[in-house]
């Protein structure tokens, strides 16, 4: 499985650990202006926003607090403006790492976003010097048990590139502008969308089979997921099930 595919499932295991909640709860809000201000309020027409509305929902974002948002979005209340900046660099054992933030000081999340790398084993890079080596997707998790030989046919028809399984689930990919329209399409078929979002998925992992290693690669993307601008951080590790199980023990 790729390095999303593993963080994703820590993330969202940690997740319903610890009292982080108010911190997610922030992330989402602060997606979801930006989406109203780039793209309008409709989420009907727009497309980002339905994805980030739909994201803050699921995380149990109460729904006046998502309509605020919007409405500092498009203007309707004063609100602080973001700027969307992306990091590069390279953890421990030289896997890559791209961090999406969303920021009111640029300066100050730069400083900081470098100090954590330093901080725990991890270099920052050059734009453009790691992320040739991802390719956007929309990634679609549908609810298992479910007939594979079903969902593939729904996936085909709904526009869909493939599907793998993750567990008892499924992970669906699409091209990033099919996410909305193939979610839409497979829950009208039949099947359970437990989350939708674009990501950025690694061409090719690498393997990490040092537990010692796999720790502190593990410990440099908490701290960096920890930060209160970082939106999304991706990396193209492949550290099995256990030694994630052991590091979150």
């Amino acid at each position: 499985m790729s390095g999303h595919s593993k963080w994703a499932t820590t993330k969202h295991r940690k997740g319903a650990k610890d009292s982080a909640r108010a911190k997610v709860f922030a992330k989402l809000i602060r997606q979801v202006e930006v989406a109203a201000r780039e793209g309008g309020g409709d989420v009907d027409t727009n497309a980002s926003l339905r994805t980030m509305y739909q994201k803050a929902r699921e995380a149990s974002v109460p729904l006046d607090t998502i309509e605020r948002a919007i409405k500092r979005g498009t203007g309707e209340l004063e609100g602080v403006r973001y700027e969307s900046i992306s990091y590069e660099g390279y953890g421990p054992d030289g896997v890559a790492v791209i961090v999406e933030t969303l920021t009111d000081n640029r300066n100050r999340t730069s400083a900081e976003i470098k100090h954590v790398f330093s901080r725990n084993g991890g270099t920052i890079a050059e734009p453009g010097a790691v992320s040739w080596q991802f390719d956007r997707k929309g990634i679609i998790e549908v609810k298992g048990p479910i007939d594979e030989d079903q969902l593939l046919e729904w996936v085909m028809e709904a526009g869909g590139e493939n599907f793998e399984a993750n567990g008892q689930n499924f992970t669906v990919t699409t091209e990033p502008h099919e996410l909305g329209s193939v979610r839409d399409a497979l829950e009208k078929s039949g099947a359970t969308v437990l989350s939708a979002e674009l990501t950025l998925v690694p061409q090719n992992s690498i393997p990490v089979d040092s537990e010692s290693e796999a720790k502190k690669i593990l410990r440099l993307m908490d701290a960096i997921d920890d930060h209160d601008d970082v939106q999304n951080v991706f990396s193209n590790f492949d550290i099995s099930d256990e030694i994630i199980a052991a590091y979150e023990g």
